[in-house]
């Protein structure tokens, strides 16, 4: 039998390329956009890609079917409450693949999504019961999937938990549990962890809500940790049930002097180098969001217009063409160029650069006075402890000056870690705020364990 996860790190996505090498044939399930690293492995196992299969229509990246299809003529497979605009066959609960020894069992597991759908394996040259399970967006390593992007959350909640228990959990406790996605993705809760598999008998033991018995509490416990829907979560969609996308985005070099007229035109000049070089000289009016670190396609589709140009700015021309990527798999294709050179040719035509004041969270304190402080970090964090007299704005929704910050007093920008708020300093500079502190070395956490005081709401 062959099998292969693959990860999209930025998104925090699994696909997988499942086979019999004996038989030369193999299927794809839940493709990224960027669809070589299947063609090569295919070629070098010795198969063909003759079939794709979704497990639902996916809200938070755009799937490579399109792309895949047309590459290798493989027939596409996807529930019929999926409806999709493309060409496809589509299956119901129990339907069966056939490749070789090798057998993909569909099970409808609806909840994350109507036609969500997860895919029981069994090898028949070792066995006759499956020995794992392609979960998708239902069950994850100690986390489940969210139930608010298609249907009523309550209602989709209902439906997890009626999904895991009459489907997933009725599977033997040695069965392999391979998610569609890993820690980090917006599909699931704070519990997801990092690993790439588990089974059905350790997530049994360990997974806080699979233990919970009660639809009622298991409902209430599970909507209690939702954090904010995906952005764009429903353009995504509408892009993956529709006609098959089969062209990515060509992005083009830009001089210094295009960059410029770009800017001054309104288009969102997305620094993606890191915040520490970001902070030392960056273009007027752009945003820092580093593509070095997971989840940039996720932030750039919280704090991107998708009618916006975007103009792309790295620390090299590679850097830059791989942001694009990265936008691409989120929807966002409206990337109108890249500064060629990256910010050194800037620098060398004379052009003017701004700044950010960084501050560590120990010398907060001693200034906090003088500052006033903006707290970028989700609601729930928020409540669970805030530092007085601060501000509240999750980094994602900065469209302009926050209510309750002065843009002509020095302001203070603070989260967890640093990341966030160096999205945040970088939006606030770009509406107006005159004088922008990016606080470094920690957040609201680091504040707290230093014994400073916190408030609850």
């Amino acid at each position: 039998m062959l099998f292969r996860q693959v990860t999209h790190d930025d998104l925090g996505c699994a696909s997988y390329l499942v086979g019999d090498d004996d038989a030369g044939l193999a299927a794809v399930i839940d493709p990224r956009f960027e669809i070589d690293i299947y063609l090569d492995l295919a070629r070098y196992m010795g198969v063909r890609i003759e079939h794709i299969l979704e497990t639902h229509n996916h809200a938070d990246h755009v799937s490579g079917h399109g792309r895949l299809a047309v590459a290798t003529g493989a027939t596409i497979h996807v529930h019929r409450l999926a409806e999709p605009e493309y060409e496809h066959e589509p299956f119901e609960d129990g339907w069966q693949l056939e490749l070789g020894d090798v057998v993909i069992r569909a099970l409808h597991t609806p909840g994350h999504r109507p036609e969500h759908t997860a895919f029981a394996l069994v090898d028949r040259a070792r066995g006759d019961e499956p020995w794992a399970v392609l979960t998708g967006d239902s069950l994850f390593v100690g986390d489940i999937a969210r139930p608010d992007l298609a249907i009523d959350r309550e209602e989709g909640a209902r439906g997890i938990f009626a999904s895991l228990h009459e489907k997933l959990l009725c599977l033997p406790d040695i069965c392999e549990v391979w998610p569609g996605h890993l820690g980090g993705s917006m599909c699931g809760g704070p519990g997801m962890d990092m690993k790439v598999s588990s089974t059905i008998g350790y997530e049994r033991l360990h997974n806080v809500l699979l233990a919970e018995a009660d639809v009622g509490r298991f409902v209430e416990r599970s909507l209690a940790t939702l954090g904010p829907q995906p952005p764009n979560f429903q353009a995504i969609v509408a892009l993956n049930r529709g006609a098959l996308m089969t062209t990515g985005v060509e992005a083009q070099p830009l001089a210094p002097r295009q960059v410029d007229l770009k800017n001054r035109e309104g288009a969102l000049v997305v620094d993606v180098r890191t915040p520490e070089q970001f902070d030392e000289a960056h273009i007027p009016g752009a945003v820092c969001l580093t593509a070095l670190s997971a989840g940039f396609g996720t932030r750039l589709a919280w704090i991107a217009d998708r009618a916006q140009e975007i103009v792309l700015v790295g620390r090299d021309d590679g850097d830059a063409l791989d942001a694009a990527k990265l936008a691409t798999a989120v929807g966002i294709r409206r990337i109108a160029g890249f500064l060629h050179g990256g910010m050194t040719s800037w620098r060398a035509e004379g052009l003017p650069v701004a700044h950010v004041e960084r501050l560590a969270v120990d010398d907060l304190h001693a200034r906090s006075g003088e500052l006033q402080i903006l707290d970028v970090r989700e609601q729930s964090e928020w409540d669970e402890g805030h530092i007085p007299g601060s501000v509240h704005a999750a980094y994602h929704d900065i469209r302009q000056i926050p209510a309750g910050i002065d843009a002509a007093r020095p302001v203070a920008v603070i989260c967890a870690s640093g990341q966030r708020a160096a999205v945040a300093a970088s939006l606030l500079a770009r509406y107006g705020a005159e004088d922008v502190v990016h606080v470094i070395g920690g957040g609201v956490g680091t504040w707290r364990r230093a014994g400073h005081p916190i408030e609850c709401s």
